[in-house]
């Protein structure tokens, strides 16, 4: 359908209504926008262009920035995190080490009882408690991560063990280890105490 429109600007025009609708309602849609927004929409020319680039450049740099910095903060907490972790280690390891150490002459004695078991049907039974007793002690200490040397026949390490006679031997190669006088024990890496050996020259 079509009408004619009578102003000065549209004089002697016709104009498809649906478009005057259609121009109104975009109209309407750009002002409910603008009020939505709370403020009317800057406006930019092209000479603006630059400044904006420059600005964008900018406002990139500073993010790049903080997020290294970020970054940076988030590694070194993580790695004081780990170091804080390893130190507590070593403090359970060394303050467990030192306890565990005053049982360390308890369970020689055991062993020493126990090399020497009554062959008596009554001292039999009395040697099988003693042994468990000391099976309950060993159980202990490995709980608490104490491991046992297997020293014989191995190297000589001075990290490791304490010699207490180097001597000739037939038997094994200079510098191997002859006998175990006394068990040496360690606490993860850390030594507890040494193996007292004999070594062969």
């Amino acid at each position: 359908m079509m009408v004619e429109i009578q102003n000065d600007q549209y004089a002697n025009k016709d104009i498809d209504t649906e478009q005057v609708e259609g121009a109104s309602e975009v109209k309407e849609h750009q002002q409910d926008l603008i009020e939505e927004a709370g403020e009317p929409l800057e406006e930019y020319s092209v000479e603006d262009v630059p400044a904006l680039l420059q600005e964008l450049e900018e406002t990139r740099a500073k993010a790049n920035e903080y997020l290294d910095g970020w970054q940076r903060a988030r590694a070194e907490f993580t790695n004081y995190k780990k170091r804080i972790e390893r130190e507590q280690a070593q403090i359970y390891q060394t303050v467990t080490g030192n306890i565990i150490k005053q049982y360390m002459e308890i369970t020689d004695d055991f062993e020493r009882a126990l090399s020497n078991k009554p062959l008596g049907s009554d001292g039999a039974e009395w040697a099988n408690g003693v042994d468990l007793i000391y099976r309950k002690l060993l159980a202990i200490l490995q709980n608490e991560g104490v491991v046992r040397m297997d020293a014989q026949g191995q190297v000589f390490d001075p990290n490791l063990h304490e010699a207490i006679t180097s001597e000739e031997s037939d038997t094994y190669k200079s510098g191997e280890i002859i006998e175990v006088l006394q068990p040496g024990y360690m606490i993860g890496n850390r030594v507890l105490r040494p193996a007292m050996v004999r070594v062969a020259k």
